[in-house]
């Protein structure tokens, strides 16, 4: 077939509005009009924030949205407390030492220091009593949710909800800052969490084995448990002796370690089972040791490098009470959806505070692990 020469007035009229773009790829495909970097997924294809993607006929999109991977757990490891609100800008606690003069004039050691007295004794000894105070601010934490109207149509013709996709990926980057801010603080503002905390005095390497490595997958399970049972006495007797430690917190790498791992080859327990019925919680019949994996305990110790495997990897014991530790925040607020132009717009916000630690001598870091 000879090509027919047409005039230019008969071309323009041939001409739609995007044939001056169309061009065919390697495989045969027709392509549209090219959008530009911002505009395009992984694979090339055209995209915007309401998902409107190009679908060939033979191409099945699944429909579900599947988000990020994240995982959060502050909510399992330490309790609220709910009693701030937002108007609050620091939560705080007390504090207090008693102290008391022994009677008859004994002396204030061990087996000594009661409160004696006599039939004519004149000086009676009294309870002297002081009253600290610790505060934390509770700063207030805020994210604008806001789309077009462009954008919420064009999400209602293709039957994605775009304002609750950006809700939920606005609740994920709130529970990510909350479990950051309980676990380790924030650099900035001089913040320490439950794996770092600043008041936590009893810090310490494990000791090492017989193959001269701290690392437990270079460790027996009798010097394993033997490290987990040193943490819960140490923490223990600074403690005064009152309070043994109920939970163990480990990295994955650790984790995954002791819970495959068997006692001996010919054996079907693991490590884990054996250290939560040899430990020195159980064996003392005042309850289960919890054990569990923690993300942000990874290179967490001294001289290592926070979330970077291979380096300092550290152990938290402590005890899960809203009287010993806790978080203090309010619940996610929001504004009414304001209308600005071809905008909506609303804020979430909220108050996060800092880990209290009230009892420091109930928590121990050990490292090396």
């Amino acid at each position: 077939m000879s090509n027919i020469l047409l005039p230019r007035s008969k071309m323009r009229d041939m001409m739609t509005f995007d044939s001056g773009f169309r061009t065919i790829d390697k495989m045969g495909n027709m392509v549209g009009r090219p959008l530009g970097g911002s505009f395009r997924t992984a694979d090339g294809r055209t995209v915007d924030s309401t998902g409107a993607f190009l679908v060939g006929e033979l191409e099945r999109l699944d429909m579900t949205l599947h988000e990020p991977l994240a995982s959060v757990t502050w909510g399992r490891d330490l309790d609220l407390r709910e009693d701030v609100t937002i108007a609050d800008e620091v939560s705080s606690f007390t504090l207090s030492t008693f102290a008391s003069a022994s009677g008859l004039g004994a002396g204030q050691g061990i087996g000594n220091g009661k409160a004696w007295i006599g039939k004519n004794s004149d000086q009676i000894t009294g309870i002297s009593a002081d009253i600290a105070k610790v505060p934390h601010q509770l700063r207030p934490w805020a994210m604008e949710l806001k789309y077009t109207i462009l954008e919420l149509e064009s999400a209602a013709k293709l039957g994605r909800p775009v304002d609750q996709q950006k809700y939920e990926g606005l609740q994920l980057k709130h529970q990510m800052d909350i479990d950051e801010q309980v676990y380790i603080g924030d650099i900035s503002m001089g913040d320490t969490g439950l794996v770092n905390n600043s008041l936590v005095t009893n810090v310490q390497n494990v000791v090492a084995g017989a193959s001269t490595f701290t690392q437990w997958s270079k460790k027996t399970p009798d010097e394993i448990l033997a490290d987990v049972n040193t943490a819960l006495t140490s923490v223990w007797q600074a403690s005064a002796w009152a309070v043994i430690p109920g939970r163990l917190l480990l990295p994955p790498a650790q984790f995954g370690y002791i819970s495959t791992a068997k006692v001996s080859s010919a054996g079907n327990v693991s490590i884990l089972k054996y250290i939560q019925e040899n430990n020195l919680l159980t064996t003392s019949g005042k309850g289960k040791l919890e054990i569990f994996p923690l993300k942000w305990l990874i290179g967490a110790g001294v001289g290592g490098t926070l979330g970077t495997l291979g380096t300092v990897d550290r152990m938290v014991v402590y005890t899960k009470e809203r009287q010993r530790v806790r978080y203090p925040m309010t619940l996610l607020q929001r504004t009414p959806i304001q209308y600005d132009s071809i905008y909506h717009k609303c804020t979430y916000f909220c108050r996060l505070g800092s880990t209290e630690v009230v009892y420091p001598e109930t928590l121990g870091y050990f490292d090396g692990i």
